[in-house]
């Protein structure tokens, strides 16, 4: 989720009309007027939220579309409706700046065989929004909901996954009722109820046939 820098000699041919620094989508405060390159992302992930109603393209623009959808979300999650996409804005639409991936990865392959606990957020024992819950906490001081339903309405959803990102598997219950990281190469890591927490390839038939998508927090 690393993006690129926009060089100095770039920067300075732009200086007439700025893009702000690249950085990850809440990483920034984002205000009407403004222009930044982190606003399309905002847009999208105010779109699939239920928020965004412009039909046209997004642009890197805050403009009154994008201020009229950030009002309706704070409203909705009892915030004052100024319009300014700031932390607690970006925690109520579910996400949460830039997240270390390589330190979350290896935080959670710490604990590679912890036996699998219905309702257990300890590394005693982990059921598998406990053991997200845990790491994304210790590692990224991040808190997120209990349930893998709840964490499901988190994030920006996404197709191609990368590092870090959430992957939902529909098993027990409709919708999404287990939730793993994918580390990469094709793999997760989650806690099962066969194995405990355990390195899985997507590719799995069992998790493969009843894969629901991925967010990207």
């Amino acid at each position: 989720m690393k993006k690129w820098i926009a060089s100095t000699a770039l920067a300075s041919m732009m200086a007439l009309a700025p893009i702000q620094a690249y950085a990850e989508l809440g990483d920034t405060t984002l205000k009407p007027g403004m222009t930044h390159t982190d606003v399309k992302s905002l847009q999208s992930t105010l779109k699939q939220k239920g928020y965004f109603t412009y039909t046209g393209s997004y642009t890197t623009y805050y403009g009154s579309y994008t201020t009229d959808a950030v009002k309706k979300l704070q409203r909705a999650k009892g915030l004052i409706a100024d319009g300014v996409a700031g932390p607690k804005t970006f925690s109520a639409l579910g996400v949460f700046g830039s997240i270390n991936e390589t330190s979350l990865i290896s935080y959670a392959k710490t604990f590679q065989g912890v036996p699998y606990l219905w309702g257990g957020t300890s590394p005693s024992g982990f059921d598998c929004s406990g053991f997200m819950y845990y790491v994304f906490k210790n590692s990224q001081g991040i808190t997120l909901p209990r349930t893998a339903s709840q964490m499901y309405t988190l994030g920006t959803k996404v197709s191609t996954l990368a590092p870090g990102d959430l992957v939902f598997f529909s098993t027990y219950a409709p919708g999404a009722s287990h939730v793993g990281i994918y580390i990469g190469g094709g793999n997760f890591i989650s806690a099962t109820s066969s194995k405990g927490v355990a390195i899985v390839p997507m590719s799995n038939t069992y998790w493969s046939a009843r894969y629901l998508g991925a967010k990207r927090l």
